[in-house]
């Protein structure tokens, strides 16, 4: 037994490798970059001993275990993660949701359902990951109208995706693998609709559990930059009524201009004369110049409403492109240091704009509240600009001893004129991927070129849309599963579970092998998991004279458990970046699920099917 036990080692060893892993990244001492590497390196260095085969006695070579940086579903990610960019970057989803948060100050509880019946719907006909891409702008609008963190929507709406997944053969690309591979060994085709009305029992099950987990389970958590934005640190900033600027002619209501949303006015200049509060039957005219208290928030979303307010600002539209081939204006603030060259000088006095390449939009001063113009103040040493400019001009000025630049805060205003463009390139995708023209892989990479070329985000802001973590973490896992597999580790284990269920009747076994394709397809991918299961389960079936569908829809339905690790399906690795989850979150919202769901089919499973 001893001896059969070592001839084996390697098998031992990358479970042991797969499990000290996942202990890792639940402690969250060290980053999941950092762990991801190690075990990709431990899993090298072990297959390069004498005797570290796979089960067969041939060679796992180096090219096996690195395959996952080449991998299909890897790249797609990448790909979507360039494309969600360029949405993100051309304000492509700005309209539908705002239309939504109008929505949501009405309905509250039905505008949020009904976004999550969007995505159940959307995601049951076509890949999910693209429509997970979509929605992550309109959650995080939802969350900030909530005054709640992302984090407590982000992991629900990967969730929903995949609940969406178990109801149609096209669900998800393992429905299809097992539906292929259920021909191959019993000559029945799984219908289109075949796994619906069990998929959506389930799927209601999980829907409940995130409606009532979600608000004890889900961590509220926020980054640095999201308490920056939600703050309410307010600016002094001014607008010059010019002839048909947006508040030519606009008149006060109640003491209110209702087209400068959330923003007080403190003074009206008009010549020489001051006009303060309150403004009864006042109405702006040209010249005036309107000295305002506002948020960033508020100053940017009026901004990125009204393109000409950037060309007015700019007089000349859109700075002209620089040696790096940036053009797009962007927002960033920076600290009169102690000490400054700028103290005492008014903004106007210092040429601000010649001397930066970059425009004062607000001046903040923790003090006190200025009523004046923004050109005639005087600066101090702890006040806070907001300046606009091109990008280049904020790495210039990342070197000033005058400014201290909080490059945190920086942000960049879309370029609303490609938004027409980034929303065709997204729905061609979409639709590519749908229709089966093309696989969700060469459509994504094809829209990804796309947006690059037609010039709705640039080459840098491409780079710096792909998430180092994600590709480590999944290059990883796939290493993980390829040792596993090679071994015949992930294949004893199912026989294993076979093995044990087997004298307790039909229902142990079906339940037995949901459980153990549940737990494993949140280590495995999901796709690997169905292929090795789907034959055992069918095999399974034939030895206790049973039908073998129920036991493939065990197999499908239990593949698509992937909510206890982020690695466990690509959805959850999208959200895991604006959601600002951890590992362990995963576990501890996603782990009860996976348990509920495997309940679920245990308790449905006999009226359904019969047993």
């Amino acid at each position: 037994m001893t001896a059969d036990l070592l001839a084996h080692w390697p098998m031992w060893a990358s479970l042991a490798a797969v499990g000290v892993t996942i202990v890792f990244y639940m402690l969250d001492r060290w980053s999941m970059e950092l762990v991801s590497i190690s075990v990709i390196a431990a899993l090298l260095l072990l297959f390069s001993l004498p005797g570290a085969t796979a089960f067969d006695g041939s060679e796992i070579t180096v090219a096996v275990l690195l395959s996952g940086f080449a991998n299909p579903a890897l790249i797609t990610i990448m790909a979507l993660l360039v494309v969600g960019q360029g949405l993100f970057q051309t304000g492509a989803l700005e309209g539908p949701t705002k239309a939504l948060v109008r929505s949501y100050d009405r309905r509250p509880a039905l505008t949020l359902i009904g976004a999550f019946l969007a995505v159940f719907f959307t995601s049951a006909f076509t890949n999910n990951t693209p429509v997970v891409i979509m929605f992550l702008p309109i959650m995080s609008a939802i969350a900030a109208r909530m005054g709640a963190s992302t984090s407590r929507l982000m992991m629900p709406l990967s969730f929903v995706s995949i609940f969406a997944g178990m109801t149609t053969l096209i669900g998800t690309s393992t429905n299809l693998l097992a539906a292929d591979a259920y021909e191959r060994l019993t000559t029945e085709q799984l219908g289109f609709f075949d796994q619906t009305a069990f998929g959506l029992m389930l799927a209601g099950v999980g829907m409940v559990y995130l409606l009532i987990a979600s608000r004890v389970l889900l961590p509220n958590r926020e980054d640095f930059t999201e308490t920056m934005v939600k703050s309410g640190k307010q600016f002094v900033a001014q607008f010059e009524v010019t002839p048909g600027h947006f508040l030519d002619g606009k008149e006060a209501i109640a003491g209110m201009f209702p087209d400068l949303k959330d923003m007080t006015v403190r003074m009206i200049q008009r010549g020489e004369r001051a006009l303060l509060p309150p403004y009864d039957e006042v109405r702006l005219l040209p010249g005036d110049l309107v000295i305002v208290a506002a948020t960033r928030q508020a100053l940017t979303d009026l901004l990125s409403d009204k393109p000409a307010m950037l060309e007015d600002i700019w007089q000349t539209g859109v700075p002209e492109t620089d040696d790096t081939g940036e053009s797009q204006l962007g927002l960033v603030e920076a600290v009169i240091a102690p000490g400054s060259r700028m103290a005492g000088r008014t903004v106007e006095m210092l040429g601000f704009r010649r001397l930066t390449r970059a425009v004062t939009l607000g001046i903040q001063r923790r003090s006190r509240m200025i009523r004046t113009k923004l050109g005639e103040i005087r600066l101090e040493a702890g006040d806070t600009l907001l300046l606009c400019g091109p990008i280049s001009a904020f790495r210039d000025l990342r070197t000033s001893r005058d400014l201290i630049l909080l490059e945190w805060s920086q942000s960049e205003f879309p370029t609303t004129t490609r938004a027409q463009v980034a929303r065709l390139i997204t729905i061609g995708m979409v639709v590519a991927a749908a229709t089966g023209v093309a696989s969700i892989t060469l459509a994504s990479i094809v829209a990804a070129t796309l947006m690059i070329l037609l010039q709705c985000l640039n080459h840098r802001q491409a780079a710096r849309s792909l998430d180092l973590r994600i590709y480590l973490v999944i290059a990883a896992a796939l290493a993980m599963g390829a040792a596993l597999e090679s071994t015949g580790a992930a294949e004893m284990l199912a026989q294993l579970v076979v093995l044990l269920a087997s004298p307790f009747g039909t229902l142990a076994v079906l339940s037995a092998i949901f459980l153990a394709v549940a737990i494993l397809t949140n280590i495995l991918s999901n796709a690997a998991t169905a292929v090795l299961f789907t034959p055992i389960a069918i095999s399974a079936a034939e030895q206790t004279g049973s039908d073998p569908l129920p036991f493939l829809l065990a197999v499908i339905y239990a593949a698509n458990c992937a909510f206890a690790t982020p690695i466990a399906y690509q959805t959850n690795m999208l959200v895991m970046g604006p959601g600002h989850y951890k590992f362990g979150d995963f576990l501890r919202f996603g782990g009860p699920l996976v348990i509920l769901m495997w309940a679920a089919f245990t308790i449905i499973a006999p009226w359904r099917f019969g047993l």
